[in-house]
């Protein structure tokens, strides 16, 4: 597939009003993408948990606007109130979009949206918020392609995604869904996300993702600006081949369910990406003590109770607590016990493995 291969053709009479929704998850990344070309291509591979519980609900009311109207025209609700922050962010997408959407000057668009999380949790809602908003922009195209096929509408709805936010692109499917061209990784692509073609230990298929909501504040130093300072850096060549690395050692974990050298590429992973962020000019930590504080218990107790708890860092100060679901009663308990109290308010997320987004009925 190419950019050119989601252009459409010439629709059929257009709709003039309607609404769909879909809700779509959030995803962790396991090997973690950092550093970007032009159009949102990853510099690297990656490869995620999708989650469940972690989500953006996203309703779309479409009305068709009389005239010929070369501009964009929508309102957007968050929680149900009027967000004027939001609407950049969405105006960009969807100039970035246009050629793909032709439709999108043609209606007035009302955007309805909420997480299932705490706003600023510290859980990154791009990922959730920018593949539920495409889902909807689908569903509507494809009322005016009814002969779409479902595999079309997969893919080009994660490329959408990636548009608005790379990482989104992997919320799509799930339970394990991969990003990035790899040589060695059967349909890969940069343009958008696939689920992991290969086989997988039924231990990876139920695992908890347990988050620690350490800082709930404003990352000093936002994502996009984290990604731009890859460029340059003197480590980034040897970041993005380890990248490669891990994901063609996962194969063979993947399939054996061997959690020990899971753990090892998994947090490896989490800290490479902030050494990245660490070793940039200009540099910076996103880390907080308690994040060091928690590593370092969760190292302890794994050594003591031999289990296999591991844990792994998006871009912010948040801990995420993976565990297979064999374990889960004793993992919890040294949670409650033990880490909670590292975490703002003691605050913290109960997620799992999930399957990827959901279109809902519209009432």
């Amino acid at each position: 597939m190419t950019e050119k291969d989601f252009i459409p053709s010439k629709y059929q009479e257009l709709k003039e009003q309607g609404q769909v929704s879909y809700t779509s998850p959030s995803n962790i990344a396991l090997v973690k993408y950092w550093g970007k070309k032009e159009n949102q291509i990853p510099a690297n591979p990656s490869i995620s948990f999708t989650l469940e519980a972690c989500a953006t609900t996203t309703s779309l009311k479409y009305k068709k606007r009389a005239g010929d109207n070369s501009d964009f025209s929508f309102d957007l609700l968050f929680q149900g109130e009027p967000k004027p922050s939001f609407k950049p962010k969405i105006e960009q997408f969807f100039k970035r979009v246009i050629s793909y959407l032709p439709f999108l000057t043609q209606y007035h668009l009302i955007i309805e949206t909420s997480n299932s999380f705490p706003h600023s949790s510290g859980i990154a809602s791009s990922a959730s918020g920018m593949s539920a908003l495409a889902l909807c922009l689908m569903e509507l195209e494809k009322e005016f392609v009814p002969t779409m096929t479902s595999e079309l509408f997969v893919q080009k709805a994660s490329f959408l995604s990636r548009l608005g936010s790379g990482s989104a692109c992997r919320s799509i499917e799930g339970d394990l869904v991969q990003w990035g061209k790899h040589k060695n990784i059967e349909g890969s692509t940069d343009l958008y996300g696939i689920k992991y073609p290969y086989e997988v230990h039924p231990i990876f298929k139920n695992y908890h993702d347990t988050i620690l909501l350490v800082d709930k504040g404003e990352k000093q130093v936002s994502s996009t600006v984290g990604h731009d300072l890859m460029h340059g850096h003197p480590f980034a060549e040897q970041r993005f081949s380890q990248a490669h690395k891990n994901l063609e050692n996962l194969k063979v974990i993947f399939k054996e369910g061997n959690l020990k050298e899971f753990i090892k590429i998994v947090e490896s992973e989490a800290l490479t990406l902030h050494a990245m962020m660490m070793t940039s000019q200009p540099y910076f930590i996103l880390m907080k003590p308690n994040t060091l504080e928690i590593i370092n218990k969760i190292w302890d107790f794994r050594e003591k109770s031999k289990t296999n708890v591991c844990f792994t860092l998006d871009a912010g100060a948040n801990v995420h607590v993976l565990y297979p679901e064999v374990e889960k009663a004793e993992v919890f308990q040294f949670i409650q016990d033990e880490l909670v109290a590292y975490c703002q308010n003691q605050q913290y997320i109960c997620d799992r493995i999930g399957f990827g987004a959901k279109k809902l009925s519209v009432k």
